[in-house]
């Protein structure tokens, strides 16, 4: 599919269709004449006598060391092989593609001083499916995430690597193989490439493009933990939230009036029932999975706005009529909206999660649920879902963990000249275990709601949740009696995972859409 890409005015559906792959992007010819005229600055920078940061000095605590003219080319080289020196993993193909859009498209902003030819080698590697081998560890967020885009950079000079079919392979045959030429870099393109947040941004919208259909499930999932708890809808009267006045929690109601409309379970027990009042695990999920919903959304504006910014040092504008233009230094590199974004994100996963535990506890607890004792009907000789609590209390417990905030966290390098840092790029890529946590204990929760609204069978759930309860049960047979359990949760998880859950809310009329950013 052809995607025709504007530098600074990227969408959220624009990067989701370029993290989900199988888009060709071209580059707005618009955008081509700033392209060429920060070219021209840093070349006239680089043939005069006046030290410039990056054009024809040393790098970071070096920046004082002067470079001779004939030896520029080699300077930038030298600076993308030397910071090539990450660890760990490989970053995943749909997080490498968003790196090479994003950084071509803050490129061709025209700020940078970088030729055409080096973006279009960019948007020709992503249009030809090639994956740099970028190890995931070794960027602290600040001066640019160094490290991770070295390596990105090294493929495409032909030096470093890519990843075919998860195996790394030498860069140039690759690239030769897709017809195309490897770049040589000249004065600050180097630099340019490795300066920039497009690692950390772009591993914090692949966490929040991930997250989406997990959010979405965890609805549908609580929704149905109300209806086997028979528990009330009145919470969700959307009164309640006007009050308050919190986007999020508003939506959220409203969602979950939607998921329950028509329950026969509820309508069995709208006179006659005792309980005053629900558990907060039922009765607050508004405000809870709402809260979570508003930081979801403010880390999109904050992502979105990062994904269309100009991040490298120094940067690169074209003077008026008559004026020359300038080279300013400055610290747009530093990660910092992104850090905090990606920490509010870890925090709204973690409770989505915390949350579901108990709802898994109270559907388990006879006293409160009303239903068998761990959602058996012959509890002793069987244990039911005992044990499969404990699994989601001990996830639920390692998020918790993981939600530390890593923007609290500074290093400094460079022999103290960076003596800030935001660890943005961790704190990004931590959201994935945090996600991968959340989304089983969803699915154990799944099993523990469907198995608690067979035993108020006849009665039915509303239409919406028997379509997810169906959805489960053609993978998940009903628990009778004990069984091997963990194959049914990497199902059910699978479900959460996959959007099967979130198209069930997705086909119900008129509610919000989850993000808002356009």
């Amino acid at each position: 599919m052809p995607l025709e890409v504007h530098p600074g005015r990227l969408t959220l559906d624009v990067l989701q269709a370029i993290h989900a792959g199988g888009v060709e992007l071209t580059l707005a010819s618009a955008s081509r004449a700033a392209i060429r005229a920060s070219a021209a600055i840093v070349q006239r920078a680089a043939k005069g006598a006046a030290p410039v940061y990056g054009v024809n000095t040393g790098f970071g605590k070096l920046a004082s060391t002067r470079i001779e003219a004939d030896q520029l080319a080699t300077l930038q080289m030298n600076l993308i092989r030397s910071h090539s020196v990450g660890v760990g993993e490989p970053l995943q193909p749909p997080v490498v593609r968003l790196m090479l859009a994003l950084k071509a498209a803050s490129l061709a902003r025209g700020h940078s001083g970088v030729r055409e030819e080096v973006i279009d080698t960019l948007v020709a590697a992503h249009n030809a499916g090639l994956v740099p081998y970028v190890p995931a560890q070794g960027s602290v967020g600040a001066s640019g995430d160094l490290a991770p885009l070295a390596h990105m950079t090294l493929a495409l000079t032909g030096e470093g690597e890519m990843l075919v079919d998860g195996v790394r392979v030498p860069a140039g045959p690759a690239l030769r193989a897709a017809g195309i030429t490897p770049f040589t870099l000249e004065a600050k393109e180097g630099l340019a490439l490795i300066n920039g947040t497009q690692v950390s941004t772009a591993l914090a919208l692949h966490a929040l493009l991930a997250f989406e259909p997990v959010l979405e499930a965890a609805l549908v999932v609580g929704a149905m933990t109300v209806d086997a708890a028979r528990g009330s809808d009145g919470p969700f009267d959307p009164r309640i939230h006007l009050l308050r006045g919190q986007p999020g929690q508003i939506d959220v109601a409203q969602y979950y009036r939607a998921l329950l409309a028509g329950s026969e379970i509820r309508r069995s027990h709208l006179e006659g029932d005792d309980r005053v009042q629900d558990p907060y695990s039922l009765r607050c999920q508004p405000q809870v999975v709402g809260a979570c919903l508003d930081q979801l959304r403010h880390a999109a504006l904050v992502l979105l706005r990062e994904a269309n910014a100009v991040t490298d040092n120094p940067l690169v504008f074209a003077g008026g009529a008559g004026e020359e233009g300038a080279i300013v230094s400055g610290g747009n590199f530093h990660a910092e909206p992104v850090a905090l974004a990606a920490d509010a994100m870890a925090l709204a996963i973690a409770e989505v999660g915390a949350i579901a535990e108990r709802r898994i506890a109270m559907l388990i607890d006879a006293g409160v649920s009303r239903l068998p004792p761990f959602l058996t009907a012959d509890p002793g000789l069987n244990s039911g879902f005992m044990i499969a609590h404990v699994t989601a209390a001990a996830l639920a417990s390692e998020n918790k963990s993981l939600a530390h905030p890593a923007s609290v966290d500074s290093l400094p390098t460079s022999a103290n000249q960076e003596d800030h840092v935001s660890m943005a790029t961790f704190a990004a890529r931590r959201l994935q275990p945090m996600i991968a946590n959340t989304a089983h204990i969803l699915g154990i929760e799944l099993l523990a709601a469907a198995q608690g609204v067979e035993f108020l069978r006849p009665l039915a759930s509303s239409a919406a949740l028997e379509s997810a309860h169906a959805l489960l049960r053609e993978r998940c047979p009903a628990m009778p009696t004990d069984r091997y359990l963990a194959p049914d949760i990497e199902s059910a998880t699978a479900l959460v995972h996959d959007g099967s859950l979130a198209r069930v809310l997705r086909t119900l009329p008129g509610l919000p859409a989850l993000w808002y950013p356009a």
